[in-house]
C-alpha cells in the first residue's frame, strides 16, 4: 500500500485515548490526524480534516458513536472501540470495519489494523479483489458474484440487488455497496441506481434497458454514463 491511512481517535475517556494513541503510533501505515473527546468535536474536525478511518467510542456525552454514524453523510470507515457488546448488530448494519472491546489488547488492535490495511490496499488495487461479496438478507449471508448482478436499486437504507434469476434485498446504502463493487464493471446512473455496464442491452433517451428491466439515467450523470458505456 503506497499511502498511509489517515485516522482520528474519538473517546471521552482520557486513558482510552492515550492507549489508542500509543497503539497507533506503533503502526507505520497509520497517520493520526487528531484526537477528540466526543462526537461534537469529531464532527467539527471532519469538516476541516477528512480522514480514511475513525476509531470511535460508542457511549459518549451528547451523542453516541452509533447516533453520530447514523447522522453523518458519507462517513469514513469506522472501527468501534467500546466496553459494551450490545452494539454489535448496529455495527454490522452500519458497515463498520471492526468492533474492539475494551480493555483492548494490543494483539487484537493489531488484527484490526491489518484488516484496515488490507481493505485500503484493495481499494487502491480493486482488480485484485475477490469477484464476489456477501450481503445479509433474511437473516443469512448471501454470496453474490459480481458477474451475476444486473443492477442495484436503492431504497433509503435498503438496496435491492437484481440478479438473472432473483432479487436480494439487504440493509445498506447505494454508496456503501458501490464501494465494494469493481469500478471498471459498474457505474452509478442515477442517485438510486447502479448498473453492470456489460448487462446494458439498449439505450433509449434517459432509459437503460437491461433484460426486461428499464433503469433510469439521470440527466446530470448522462454524459459521464454514456462516456463510460460507449467508450
Amino acid at each position: 500500500m503506497g499511502t498511509k491511512i489517515s485516522c482520528i481517535i474519538t473517546d471521552d475517556e482520557p486513558f482510552a485515548r492515550k492507549g489508542l494513541q500509543g497503539y497507533i503510533e506503533k503502526i507505520g501505515f497509520f497517520d493520526l490526524k487528531g484526537v477528540c473527546e466526543d462526537a461534537l468535536q469529531l464532527g467539527d474536525m471532519l469538516q476541516k480534516q477528512p480522514v480514511d478511518l475513525l476509531f470511535l467510542d460508542i457511549q459518549m456525552p451528547h451523542i453516541t458513536g452509533v447516533e453520530f454514524l447514523r447522522a453523518i453523510k458519507n462517513p469514513p470507515k469506522v472501527i468501534f472501540t467500546t466496553a459494551y457488546t450490545q452494539y454489535a448488530i448496529e455495527g454490522f448494519e452500519l458497515d463498520v470495519m471492526d468492533y474492539l472491546l475494551k480493555p483492548i489488547p494490543y494483539e487484537r488492535f493489531l488484527k484490526a489494523a491489518w484488516k484496515a490495511r488490507d481493505y485500503f490496499a484493495l481499494r487502491e488495487q480493486p482488480e485484485k479483489a475477490a469477484p464476489y461479496i456477501f450481503v445479509k438478507s433474511n437473516g443469512k449471508l448471501e454470496k453474490i458474484n459480481f458477474d451475476e448482478i444486473l443492477f442495484v436499486e436503492g431504497m433509503e437504507n435498503y438496496v435491492a440487488i437484481y440478479l438473472d434469476n432473483k432479487k436480494i434485498v439487504t440493509h445498506t446504502t447505494i454508496k456503501a455497496l458501490l464501494e465494494k463493487l469493481p469500478l471498471k464493471q459498474f457505474i452509478q446512473t442515477h442517485k438510486s441506481y447502479v448498473v453492470a455496464i456489460d448487462k446494458i442491452g439498449t439505450i433509449e433517451g434517459n432509459t437503460l434497458h437491461i433484460r426486461d428491466y428499464k433503469v433510469p439515467m439521470s440527466k446530470y450523470l448522462r454524459e459521464e454514463v454514456l462516456g463510460q458505456i460507449v467508450k
